[in-house]
């Protein structure tokens, strides 16, 4: 009972499992370097990209449009 090994962990932690990983981080080393300028170049285009697509999730926090909402400072009414 006390000899349980955890599954998901245990390959990681073997012989192929160190190679698989010695040769993930070299090919995302080569990579990297490879292709750096291409990745940098879309960033700013990436971050016009994402403004519209974040203004439309981001609609659903204030209830949307067509609403009544009174967003004022409500003073007594009476």
């Amino acid at each position: 009972m006390g000899d349980e090994r955890n599954g998901a962990g245990s390959w990681l932690r073997s012989r192929s499992g160190l190679v698989f990983l010695a040769f993930l981080a070299i090919a995302a080393f080569f990579l990297w370097t490879e292709h750096r300028a291409h990745f940098l170049g879309i960033l700013p285009y990436l971050l016009l990209l994402a403004c519209p697509l974040l203004h439309f999730l981001m609609h659903g926090r204030h209830g949307g449009h067509g609403e009544n909402h009174h967003h004022g400072s409500g003073g007594d009414q009476k």
